[in-house]
């Protein structure tokens, strides 16, 4: 399960890397739309815009749908919701870390001794009492 769940999040991170596919699922987010009017903005090829699809429909980002010789895409929002679920277990992490930064630069920019970082004397006493129960 859990490399089902990075590579599709490694799909889906790529697929977003692209500024085309971005402006795509920007479009899409509006509502279904074809081929031809997603390639509208772009100054590319027919087959350029495609091969952007497919990467995006690869990725689980978009479906396509074919009717006679029409093709229409629909945005599919569940990968984008578990890559933003995915960075957000790291915001309160950064947060702290950040927070951590600004503390000490406060600190020591008004001539005061920052305090020790109190995160790793936790970790040194985590060791130490590993150490004692072993």
């Amino acid at each position: 399960m859990v490399n089902y769940q990075a590579e599709a999040l490694n799909l889906t991170f790529s697929a977003l890397a692209d500024p085309t596919r971005r402006a795509i699922l920007e479009r899409l987010s509006f509502g279904d739309s074809t081929v031809t009017d997603l390639a509208e903005p772009f100054d590319v090829s027919l087959p350029a815009i495609s091969k952007q699809l497919r990467v995006l429909e690869r990725a689980g980002l978009l479906t396509q749908e074919k009717d006679g010789r029409v093709r229409r895409c629909h945005l599919e929002a569940l990968p984008m919701k578990e890559a933003v679920e995915w960075i957000a277990q790291y915001r309160r992490f950064w947060e702290d870390q950040l927070d951590s930064l600004a503390n000490y630069l406060e600190a020591t920019s008004s001539g005061e001794h920052p305090q020790e970082d109190t995160q790793v004397d936790t970790q040194e006493d985590n060791d130490q009492a590993e150490e004692s129960e072993g």
